[in-house]
C-alpha cells in the first residue's frame, strides 16, 4: 500500500537526538501510513545501532559519507512514495496531532505549497526560523543591527522574523524552516529537489522561493506545534555555522535575484552580507548578549 506521508530525516552526528525523534512519530496518520526514511551523513557515530535496534521499521541509509542536507533529502526522497513528505530534523519531537492538522490543510487547500507548525525550543520559546520573510536589506540590518529584537511588535522593524505577527495564528509567509517543511509530492516534482550546490544552509530557502515563484502559498500556522532543539548537531562549531549560514544565504540571493549576473549586484550582495555579519558580530562582543543567529 502506498504510504500516505513519507518523512525523510537526515541525521548528522544525531545519536543523542534521533532516538526521541523516532519515537514521537507515528506508524498511521489520518487512516494512511506513514513511511520514515533515515539518511545518515556521519556513519558510525553510533546511530546506525539505535535505528536498526529500536526502530526495525525505519528505512535506514548509510550513503558512507557527508552529503549534505539537500543532496542527502533527495536520496531519501528517491526511496519514498508517499503523496505528501516531510523533510525533518533530527533533533524535533513531533506529535500526531500537529502533522495530522498540516496534512490535513494541504488536502483541503492545494495552493498550499510548503507549510510549518510552530517549532518551540527546548526552553519553550518559539524559534523564529520557523516562520520568515525572504527579507529585504532594511530586514537583514535591523535583523543584525538589533533593531528587530528590540522592536519586535514594530512592523517597520520586525520584518525578518515577522515577529509582530501572533506566534499562534497562521498566515503566509515569504520561508520556513528546513527542519520541519511539508509538501504535496506533485509539487516537489514540480519545481525540482533540493539545489545540491548548497551544502548545508541555503537550500531550505532556495526551495520557498522557488515553491512560491511556481504559485503556491508559502504557509505558518502556528496552532499546532512540534519541539526542535535547534541545531544540537552543530553546537559545537557556533562561529563556523554562522559564517556558512550568511555564505549560504546570500548564495541564494545572488541565485535568485542577479539572474544576468551582473558584477554590480553581485557585490551589492556580497557587502551586505558581509555587513550583516560583521554587525551582528559587533553587537555580540559589545553588548555581550546571547549569540545573535543568523536565521
Amino acid at each position: 500500500m502506498t504510504p500516505l506521508l513519507s518523512i525523510i530525516i537526515v541525521a548528522y552526528q544525531s545519536r543523542e537526538e534521533i532516538g526521541p525523534c523516532l519515537a514521537s512519530l507515528p506508524r498511521e496518520i489520518a487512516g494512511g501510513a506513514v513511511e520514515v526514511i533515515v539518511v545518515d551523513n556521519s556513519p558510525g557515530d553510533g546511530t546506525t545501532e539505535i535505528v536498526q535496534r529500536n526502530f526495525p521499521w525505519v528505512r535506514y541509509l548509510a550513503p558512507g559519507a557527508n552529503l549534505g542536507f539537500g543532496r542527502a533529502n533527495n536520496l531519501g526522497y528517491g526511496r519514498s512514495s508517499g503523496e505528501l513528505v516531510v523533510f525533518l530534523n533530527p533533533d524535533t519531537i513531533s506529535n500526531a496531532e500537529a502533522l495530522e492538522h498540516c496534512v490535513r490543510r494541504l488536502h483541503t487547500e492545494p495552493n498550499i505549497g510548503l507549510i510549518s507548525p510552530k517549532l518551540v525550543q527546548a526552553d519553550g520559546s518559539m524559534d523564529l526560523a520557523c516562520r520568515r520573510s525572504i527579507p529585504t536589506l532594511w530586514d537583514g540590518f535591523c535583523r543584525a543591527s538589533g533593531l528587530a529584537a528590540a522592536f519586535p511588535k514594530t512592523r517597520l522593524f520586525a520584518g525578518y522574523n515577522l515577529t509582530h505577527l501572533s506566534e499562534n495564528g497562521t498566515y503566509d509567509v515569504g520561508a520556513i524552516n528546513g527542519a520541519f517543511m511539508m509538501i504535496r509530492r506533485e509539487v516537489l516534482e514540480r519545481v525540482g529537489l533540493f539545489d545540491e550546490a548548497f551544502f548545508m544552509y541555503g537550500d531550505d530557502l532556495d526551495l520557498c522561493i522557488r515553491v512560491a515563484r511556481a504559485g503556491y502559498r508559502i504557509v505558518y500556522d502556528g496552532r499546532v506545534q512540534i519541539i526542535h532543539l535547534k541545531g544540537m548537531s552543530v553546537a559545537r562549531d557556533y562561529e563556523r555555522m554562522a559564517r556558512a549560514i550568511f555564505d549560504a544565504n546570500r548564495d541564494v540571493y545572488l541565485k535568485h535575484f542577479n539572474p544576468r549576473g551582473s558584477a554590480l549586484v553581485r557585490w551589492k550582495y556580497r557587502l551586505a552580507f558581509g555587513a550583516w555579519e560583521t554587525l551582528a558580530r559587533f553587537r555580540t562582543r559589545l553588548t555581550g548578549s546571547p549569540r545573535v543567529r543568523p536565521q
